[in-house]
């Protein structure tokens, strides 16, 4: 790629490089590396984005006069690629990635006035109201309802796998507001204070033994009319464009390819046979992961330039999700078969970087191997299941019944 850069990108390439050099502290860079769930804590992101706020670099997707950075979709590109290589975390996307895009899109002047600046500061710290233990991947089916009363709804309700509702001061909604034939007609968009009365957070602990989602129930919470977005029962428009953005509009391939060339450094450093593991030896499964996540790159640099075109991702963010959840499930997977019996051993602690380098005689990222496997299994079904996915692909990629 590089060849490719013109003089004006390469000099941007550095000055992230220089960015980077100056504000991504080893210490951040080893709490990204032993986070064993979907999300970083805090404590490891939120150095890494008030630095980027400073800089101005805090949401590289938004356009210019809301906060963005005015990048062509090269320089996304090199922002991307230089941070993803070199460990940094991934921001919490409830609030840059998900709500901020729906709120520039459908908000109006005083919710855009109110909130971005929040958003890029994090101040507001988000979680995501969408799932019910009733309705998951038919959402459309949801049942958490709030009825107008004057200049508030009442919602009652409960929502489900809500990634850190344990942190977030604010939450976007799905609820009813009527009842109407076609289930998607009837549903608003709210934002919720959650320091409202009647919300009761309730944590559910992963099979990785990480506390990251949550059930929260909603009994009678008041939320001011004025915290919809767009029309009442014409939600559903803003829940699809957000999902497009919660499934394609990160860049993730680089992030990959890091966990993939730690993985290779942990398999030297414990002198594991390449041509061993399960099946296909563990070099060949190394380096069809490598082609793997160079076509996930690919087809994010089509969506990453549809994004700071002003287009939404689409159908295509169907693809980049699939993608990216099976290369994260295939990178652990491999971690595990390459560990072998040495995966098997368990620190309940978490986070995991709490813990000395060398724990109770094991190497604190051979600890974990397990959880970081264990959690993926999740991300096929988490932002919407795979099978949900594929049916999405096959009637709007495809032009599929």
């Amino acid at each position: 790629m590089k060849h490719l850069l013109s003089p004006e990108d390469l000099s941007f390439q550095k000055e992230v490089q220089d960015f980077i050099d100056e504000n991504l502290t080893d210490e951040i860079r080893r709490g990204v590396r032993l986070t064993t769930s979907s999300f970083n804590e805090k404590e490891v992101f939120g150095p890494w984005q008030a630095a980027l706020h400073r800089r101005g670099w805090v949401a590289p997707a938004w356009p210019k006069e809301y906060g963005g950075p005015g990048w062509t979709p090269v320089q996304r590109y090199i922002f991307e690629m230089e941070c993803g290589l070199a460990g940094a975390p991934l921001l919490i996307p409830m609030g840059l990635n998900m709500v901020g895009p729906v709120i520039i899109r459908f908000g109006t002047p005083e919710q855009r006035a109110f909130y971005l600046p929040r958003i890029l500061s994090g101040e507001d710290y988000w979680c995501q109201g969408y799932s019910e233990p009733g309705a998951g991947s038919d959402l459309a089916r949801l049942g958490t309802r709030a009825v107008r009363d004057g200049d508030h709804y009442v919602v009652s309700g409960s929502k489900i796998w809500t990634s850190h509702a344990h942190h977030a001061n604010r939450m976007f909604c799905l609820v009813r507001t009527a009842d109407t034939p076609k289930p998607q007609d009837g549903i608003s968009f709210l934002l919720l204070d959650m320091a409202s009365p009647g919300i009761t957070i309730r944590p559910i602990h992963t099979l990785g033994g990480d506390h990251e989602v949550n059930q929260v129930f909603l009994d009678g919470v008041r939320v001011p009319v004025a915290n919809r977005i767009g029309e009442e029962n014409r939600g559903w428009t803003c829940a699809k464009y957000l999902l497009e953005f919660e499934r394609g509009g990160g860049f993730r391939g680089p992030r990959l390819r890091r966990q993939l060339e730690d993985l290779r450094a942990l398999i030297a450093r414990e002198g594991i046979d390449l041509q061993g593991g399960t099946g296909i030896g563990i070099a060949t499964r190394l380096s069809a992961l490598d082609i793997e996540i160079d076509a996930l790159i690919t087809m994010q640099l089509k969506v990453l330039t549809d994004v700071q075109a002003g287009r939404n991702p689409g159908p295509g963010s169907s693809l980049v999700k699939l993608c990216v959840s099976s290369i994260r499930q295939a990178i652990t997977s491999l971690a595990v078969d390459a560990l072998g019996e040495k995966a098997l051993s368990w620190e309940p602690h978490r986070p995991l970087y709490d813990l000395e380098d060398i724990h109770k005689s094991v190497p604190v990222d051979v600890l974990a191997a397990m959880p970081a496997y264990l959690d993926a299994r999740a991300s096929t079904l988490t932002g919407g299941t795979a099978e949900i996915q594929h049916d999405i692909i096959a009637r709007l990629v495809l032009g599929l019944p």
